[in-house]
């Protein structure tokens, strides 16, 4: 069983920035792909972005690469998402996930992940 805890969603101001973080459970960390996805209201669950076992690939969905950067650190069993120059329509809750499975068919797929967090609130004003 892992657990992830997602902290750190917040109000910011447009153009501002946040850093989510996910605690993760489990001793074996490192070999977890991590994901995280974002569910605005009224609209589907999507990919945001996403890191490899070891760190060294990353993903992310058009709207935010050059202002999101997923990192993680395994040795404190943790992701993070910096988010920076955020925009109004970046507005949502976001969830941390993580695949536990040793393989991953596609980063960008929601059904890849097999625990998920409880969801941090983002809200960006215009």
């Amino acid at each position: 069983q892992v657990q992830l805890v997602e902290s750190g969603g917040g109000l910011v101001q447009a153009g501002g920035s946040l850093r989510l973080s996910c605690a993760a459970s489990g001793r074996t960390f490192s070999m977890y792909a991590m994901g995280w996805f974002r569910q605005a209201p009224g609209k589907e669950r999507e990919f945001v972005a996403a890191i490899s076992w070891g760190g060294g690939s990353t993903y992310y969905t058009d709207s935010v690469k050059g202002r999101f950067t997923i990192s993680r650190d395994n040795a404190k069993n943790t992701v993070y998402l910096q988010m920076n120059s955020l925009k109004p329509e970046d507005t949502a809750v976001y969830y941390c996930a993580a695949n536990t499975r040793n393989y991953i068919g596609s980063y960008y797929s929601m059904y890849e992940y097999d625990y998920w967090g409880q969801g941090t609130q983002v809200t960006v004003s215009s």
